[in-house]
């Protein structure tokens, strides 16, 4: 479990309502929190993000959740970065998993999945560590797949159901569970998300060629 004491969770909103609803919940597990009611106030408070993670929102006045994330590559601070929005359409999460974002969350979100991918943000994505984003270790990642690891990788980050990649390779359920989880820890994936994303920052998947159901 996460140290609370040890890690920041900055909260970047417009709405506040939405801020002060999100900061209550994350304090209401014991998660340290800064809130924030715009992206430049945020980039103005933060020199040095430390261990924890940012939930950000997309549509912002003035400095937008996009922007501040350039910003914040262009410091050197990699933090996990968990993008919130009320109108998730496709090229923005493209450009927002192409850049490194560690979630994308539409709103109105479930609250559990939001503390579920802040605790793996904290736990699993320390600011030292490479995101999945990070091209060149990524890259390196998915060059080092098995044939048939790939023939998974793909229709798996498309949202294809194990099931459903069985019947497309002609092997059993089975087999596509045990290359499932070798492909997800080859590339150092937490959840199906992180694949997608890993395959649409590499350029191997299009963003329309998503299951609509996904």
């Amino acid at each position: 479990m996460t140290d609370p004491s040890a890690t920041t969770v900055y909260v970047v909103d417009d709405d506040a309502g939405m801020l002060e609803s999100t900061q209550w919940l994350l304090e209401s597990v014991g998660l340290r929190v800064e809130a924030y009611r715009d992206g430049r106030q945020f980039l103005d408070s933060v020199t040095d993000t430390g261990a924890g993670c940012v939930i950000l929102d997309v549509r912002m006045p003035g400095l937008g959740g996009l922007n501040v994330q350039e910003e914040l590559q262009k410091r050197g601070l990699a933090i996990p970065i968990i993008f919130v929005s009320g109108h998730a359409d496709v090229p923005i999460v493209v450009r927002a998993f192409k850049s490194g974002a560690f979630d994308f969350l539409e709103k109105p979100f479930n609250e559990q999945l939001l503390l579920d991918s802040v605790q793996q943000a904290l736990q699993r994505h320390p600011p030292s560590a490479h995101r999945p984003g990070d091209a060149p270790d990524l890259q390196a990642r998915i060059e080092a797949l098995t044939r048939r690891e790939r023939d998974v990788f793909l229709p798996l980050a498309q949202g294809y159901t194990s099931r459903e990649i069985a019947d497309q390779l002609g092997v059993s359920v089975k087999t596509i569970d045990l290359y499932r989880a070798r492909v997800m820890k080859r590339l150092g994936a937490d959840r199906l998300p992180d694949v997608t994303g890993m395959a649409i920052a590499a350029g191997l998947l299009d963003p329309l060629a998503l299951r609509e159901n996904r």
